[in-house]
């Protein structure tokens, strides 16, 4: 079994549980800005700044971290968006860390990261904040991503798309995906390769698709080889999380879009 087989048998559990005891505001998601529009108008890299204790790749990152203080260190850094990770289990985050960070950032585009496989934990990101939800597609088939993305549009949120792979790549333009994210981290083995981004970013054609690289960004010129393949994001957890002088690395990874078709 894999790490992501094991993950989605604790989401299993976790979505029946919050079918038997969730009691939904029935809210309306928060009006935040568009990631998708942001992205698509920005001259420069837009980074997508995430919140993150921990990883069952890297095990600890920053356990005592503040999400707050780290949102807000993010905002004033000029990060394009806010991630936080609300999985429990295997990254220690928390659906409280969402619900904080979305008081406190009340504007910029923020992210539920999580593993969704039903409509309940989407209805339940947008009752703590979230304007996006992430869909992987290696954790469902193509018709339950259908109808989460299907869903998560008609509440009015982005949707970050990820694939890994050229068939995953696939199916997301199949769905009409807006933002796709190329997770350079093959979620079955954990194996980090950039050259993912280039490989399945040459088959999204569509100048109105936004790419965003994923995982393994940690240099100014990891940034430049997935802006120079198509990318026109990227979404850097474990590098914010670890640096001492947060503007400085936002600084250093929002470089100028010159190759990416925008």
């Amino acid at each position: 079994m894999t790490i992501l087989d094991r993950i989605i048998a604790q989401k299993e559990i976790e979505v029946k549980d919050l079918k038997a005891i969730y009691a939904f505001k029935q809210q309306k998601p928060v009006k935040r800005r568009s990631l998708y529009d942001s992205i698509q108008k920005s001259d420069t890299m837009s980074v997508i700044a995430e919140v993150k204790r921990a990883s069952p790749s890297k095990g600890e990152i920053n356990q005592k971290v503040d999400p707050v203080a780290q949102a807000k260190q993010y905002e004033k850094a000029g990060a394009t968006a806010i991630s936080v990770l609300t999985d429990r289990q295997f990254f220690n985050g928390s659906m409280a860390d969402l619900s904080s960070v979305a008081s406190a950032i009340p504007e910029l585009p923020l992210l539920c990261k999580d593993f969704m496989i039903d409509r309940i934990q989407i209805d339940t990101a947008v009752d703590h904040g979230a304007s996006i939800i992430l869909l992987i597609a290696a954790a469902l088939k193509e018709e339950q991503l259908r109808d989460l993305y299907g869903y998560a549009k008609s509440l009015g949120l982005d949707v970050l798309f990820e694939v890994h792979n050229e068939k995953e790549a696939e199916t997301a333009l199949r769905i009409g995906a807006d933002i796709i994210g190329i997770n350079n981290r093959d979620l079955k083995t954990f194996n980090v390769d950039l050259a993912t981004t280039e490989r399945v970013a040459a088959l999204i054609k569509d100048e109105n698709i936004a790419i965003v690289s994923e995982s393994g960004i940690r240099t100014r010129e990891d940034v430049a080889f997935a802006e120079g393949v198509g990318a026109k994001a990227v979404l850097v957890g474990e590098t914010l999380m670890r640096s001492a002088n947060i503007e400085a690395t936002m600084n250093d990874i929002r470089i100028p879009l010159h190759k990416a078709v925008r």
